[in-house]
């Protein structure tokens, strides 16, 4: 049988005609566009592409796209994904959502679709605000702070997304601040290549409800001291200067500036996002200085699709029953 032929596209070729209504400065705007200049790079037809979502500013994306997709409902998307990549396995399918949607109603669907590792993607917009419903905390809302619903400081301390999709076992994590489209166009082709679930956690400021929750982090003044950006099998090392790098120390991860005390770039740990063992990752996703981004696991593991092909074929080769009826005048019947 002839191979069909990938088509080429462009980055237009995968927007939709659909006027984009996210606020002015989103970066919501941006992920949309790295979306759109990655496509093209992952040789897929586009009639093969699914964007599921649920609901929240980010679960618009499925609109702007010019792809099949759907909008689905509160904290659902993973389900409904589920079902479109099992109906039709050769599908690429992405989860779009934000941290209300995924980790407060979400949550349980959230993590069962990690744990499963289903060869789908999913990309979580982080704001640590509700901000379709105008602004109240969320579950990665800080501490104390005010919001439409926590006017007098939020006192639930917040979920850590990677901290969480790890505990579930997630086998891809990545995360990238909202204002670099190239790094995220690059994440975004990579999690496709990826064979099992991916995550990608993005940084993603909403400048009317939660103005510059990331800046330290994110500004570009800051960016080169404050961000690590990890490639698997490089040192991990940071800074304007790349003199400053990580080391582990005992049971924890210690900054340390090369060419001071001894240090050389051979101390520095050399980044495994393969590894089984998520330990590090664990560490890597739980630092605040510097804050780790790129992908900080890409462990490939069994899928759900293989494992659940597996046994649907054992279980048809040692079964007497050929079709429905079989089974139903198998044994004892009765008729009302």
């Amino acid at each position: 049988m002839a191979s069909i032929e990938k088509k080429k596209y462009s980055f237009k070729d995968f927007a939709s005609n659909q006027e984009v209504r996210w606020c002015p400065g989103c970066d919501d705007y941006v992920i949309l566009r790295a979306m759109q200049m990655a496509l093209p790079q992952m040789e897929i037809n586009k009639e093969d592409v699914v964007f599921i979502s649920g609901i929240g500013c980010s679960s618009r994306f499925p609109y702007y796209m010019d792809t099949y997709g759907m909008h689905g409902i509160h904290g659902r998307a993973p389900a409904i994904a589920s079902g479109v990549k099992l109906a039709n396995p050769k599908l690429s399918v992405w989860v779009i959502t934000g941290d209300g949607d995924s980790l407060a109603i979400g949550g349980n669907h959230f993590i069962h679709v990690l744990r499963r590792n289903l060869d789908l993607n999913i990309i979580l917009f982080n704001n640590e605000i509700y901000g379709l419903t105008k602004g109240q905390f969320s579950p990665t809302s800080l501490v104390g702070q005010k919001t439409k619903s926590s006017p007098y400081g939020n006192t639930q301390p917040p979920f850590h997304p990677g901290e969480l999709a790890l505990g579930a076992q997630a086998r891809f994590f990545a995360r990238i601040g909202g204002n670099t489209p190239k790094d995220m166009t690059q994440l975004f082709i990579e999690a496709e290549k990826f064979k099992g679930t991916s995550l990608i956690e993005v940084l993603q400021n909403c400048p009317i409800f939660n103005d510059g929750c990331f800046t330290k982090y994110t500004d570009k003044s800051v960016r080169e001291d404050k961000q690590l950006f990890a490639v698997h099998g490089e040192p991990m090392v940071f800074g304007k200067e790349k003199n400053k790098g990580l080391i582990l120390k005992g049971l924890q991860l210690e900054v340390v500036t090369i060419g001071k005390n001894g240090i050389s770039e051979k101390d520095i740990l050399i980044h495994n996002a393969k590894e089984k063992d998520p330990t590090l990752h664990q560490m890597l996703v739980r630092l605040e200085y510097p804050l780790v981004t790129g992908i900080i696991r890409s462990y490939e593991d069994v899928i759900f699709e293989d494992r659940d092909a597996q046994l649907t074929d054992k279980v048809k080769a040692n079964s007497s029953f050929s079709k429905t009826d079989d089974l139903f005048y198998s044994g004892e019947t009765y008729e009302v």
